[in-house]
Formats: structure tokens, sequence, C-alpha cells
């Protein structure tokens, strides 16, 4: 018999109605691998995470919720509850799941260890927008989007934390837009900063209230109206803007952009880069590694990601484009390869004047990276 998680829920009616603050709350529960409930217009699901979640003799729950790319790794595509594009998935396995089971079916670096899985059903899932609100706040919280689902969730009652679990968390798909609402974001700092390309520059940091991101933009040159600014989009990567990674293009497009848009101070214009702090594409640095692992072993960008149960774009362009409103900049000639980034920005109200090509030589290391880009993801490469 499955041990019950989650909140109380007689603490509902005492939260407001949008409460951003609840998100923040919810991804510290989830990385330190408490159980959170999460609630849409449809109903709610009280879940304990499958990475983070700490166990307890006897805890186990006959239901684990993952994400359709994952479902679709673990052959489940073909049941018609696992077969709708994007939506999670509630599976049941022949005994309850213990958090162990969660991990070993979330973790795809133990694919090839465990190669006969399951079998497993699908099964319906009312409570859809919680279940996809849950999906997001695991990436988020950078963990993998798997989670024991509480067996007083699945009959309708609000069942009392299990002992030794941990506090809990609440947050609703509205407290998720309200986190993500980009007019939160705010200018906290900004100073001159001479770089190696160009001395004359400006750092600008924002932040907003309760999420821990902290986003820059470098403003390159002389600001001025009179000059549509060469701009660049380019989200955080460690391994590639730091140590010179060369598995990716992240480091030399970043320093190529800063010289650029120095050339283009140079001749009278002006430049901004956007540093967002959207590690992997917006999975997260552990994400990405493991995403890397799995490149190891064949698989391109988009299969990995996929294996992971994450999506290979999950970038928040409305950042983007609030960053570029409290800097008060209008039009816009956008450096990339991508097409879809400027279809992106334009429907979060940016215009964009021109797309500036954006191509940097490959190297053995990052060419089928490369490759992936162009074939699969629209790369004009």
């Amino acid at each position: 018999m499955g041990t019950a998680f989650g909140p109380r829920a007689a603490d509902h009616g005492l939260r407001p109605v949008t409460d951003p603050r609840a998100v923040a709350k919810a991804l510290d529960a989830l990385r330190h691998g408490w159980p959170v409930r999460v609630s849409g217009t449809d109903g709610a699901l009280d879940l304990l995470p499958a990475e983070t979640g700490f166990s307890e003799p006897g805890l186990s729950a006959p239901h684990l919720l993952i994400s359709a790319a994952r479902a679709a790794t673990l052959k489940l595509a073909n049941q018609r509850e696992a077969a709708e594009p994007h939506a999670p998935v509630l599976i049941r396995g022949g005994e309850p799941f213990t958090l162990d089971d969660a991990r070993t079916l979330a973790d795809p670096s133990r694919d090839l260890a465990y190669p006969m899985r399951g079998p497993f059903r699908a099964e319906p899932l009312e409570p859809r927008e919680a279940a996809e609100t849950a999906m997001e706040l695991a990436r988020l919280a950078g963990i993998l989007p798997a989670f024991l689902v509480s067996p007083g969730t699945m009959s309708g009652t609000g069942p009392d934390i299990a002992p030794g679990i941990g506090p809990g968390a609440e947050a609703s798909a509205a407290d998720l837009a309200a986190f993500r609402d980009p007019a939160r974001l705010t200018i906290q700092a900004r100073a001159r900063l001479p770089v190696e390309a160009l001395d004359h520059c400006e750092i600008v940091a924002f932040r907003a209230r309760d999420d821990l991101r902290e986003h820059v933009a470098l403003v390159v040159g002389r600001q001025s109206g009179d000059r549509v600014p060469l701009v660049r989009l380019h989200s955080e990567c460690l391994t590639g803007d730091v140590l010179g990674s060369l598995k990716c293009d992240c480091g030399p497009q970043l320093d190529a952009a800063l010289h650029a848009m120095a050339e283009e101070a140079r001749a009278g214009g002006w430049g901004v880069l956007l540093y967002l702090r959207q590690e992997g594409r917006g999975i997260g640095l552990i994400n990405k590694l493991r995403a890397y692992e799995l490149q190891d072993q064949g698989f391109d960008t988009v299969e990995a990601n996929e294996r992971l149960g994450l999506p290979s774009e999950a970038r928040d362009f409305p950042v983007a484009a609030r960053m570029l409103s409290l800097l008060n900049v209008g039009a816009i000639r956008l450096m990339t390869n991508n097409p879809a980034k400027v279809s992106a920005l334009e429907g979060v109200g940016v215009t964009v004047a021109e797309r500036v090509p954006h191509k940097l030589p490959a190297n053995p290391h990052n060419a089928r990276y490369l490759d992936t880009k162009r074939d699969r993801t629209g790369h004009l490469l």
C-alpha cells in the first residue's frame, strides 16, 4: 500500500488567487526532494520528485507521472492515453513504484542497463493542467520530469504528509503564469564595463523578485536612437563560454558577437548583447550534461533531450523582449542563424529589422551538433 504525501487539502483557500512566491517555494521544495501539490483548473496532484525525493520504509505509489517525450522513449506512445503529443502521461505498473523504480525509469542513462521494462499501462489523466504545470516546474528546478503520484490525489482526498518526507509546498498553474510574467523583471544595477572587444561598454543587470536567475545586457558603444543596434541573444553556456568546450559553438559565437558589435560601434553604431541565464536552452546545467552523456552514446542533441523527457527548445523569449524594452531598444538587427528565433521575438512584440547571419566554422567535436541544428531545428548553416 502506498504512502500518501503532500500538503493538507485544508490549507487551500488560505492562499491568494495567484502568488509567484508559491512557485519559488515549490522549486526549492523540488530541489530538496520534498513533496509538492500542483493544481490547475481541472484538479490537483500531490507529487514527489523521482530524482530528488527522500524515501522511507514502505514509501511507494501506484502511479508515476512522466513527460510525453519520456513515454515515447519507454515505447508507450502507441497506447491511447499516452499518444497525445506534449501531454504528460500517467502510468501504472504491475507493482507500486518505489522511488528507486521511479529514478530508474526517469533517468535515460540507465536505459541501456535496463532495456526490458514494464509492462506499463497509461491511464486517463484528468488534472492535465496540473500535470503540465508539474512538468514545467521540474524543468525550472533543473530536475528530471518524473513524479510519484500520491494515491490520495487519485481518489480525490487530500492526504497528509507522510512522516519524515518534509514540509512540502503547493503551487498552481496561475501561480506559474504570474511567476513567468516578464513584467516582473526590472533593472537592478548598471555600471561601466570595459571589455576586451571594446572599452566603451555598459553592463545592465536584471532580476525578477523570487527568481534566482539574474540576466544581464552589455551595451556596446554609445546607445543612440538614430541607429538600429546589432543585437545578439546568448543563452548561458558554462561549458562553452567559460571552459572553452568544443562540443558546441557557444564560446566562439559569444566572442565573435562582441567583436562584431565593437566594429559596429567604431563605425558610429552600437550593439546589445543579452546574456540570458537559460543554460542548455532552458533545461539547466545538470540536464545539459546528461544530454552530453547521451550524445556520447550516439544520440543527437534533439534525441538526447527527448530521452530525458525535456524539450529541445525551452528558452524564455518574453524575458529578452522585456530586457530590450527596459533598455528603450526599439527595432533590432538580430545576429542569428535561426529563423525560429526571429519569429519567436516578433511574436512577443520585438521588431526585427534584419536577420544578420552569425556563422562560424565547425570543429571535429561540434560538426554533428551543427548538422543537427541545420537538419532538425532549421538553422541556416
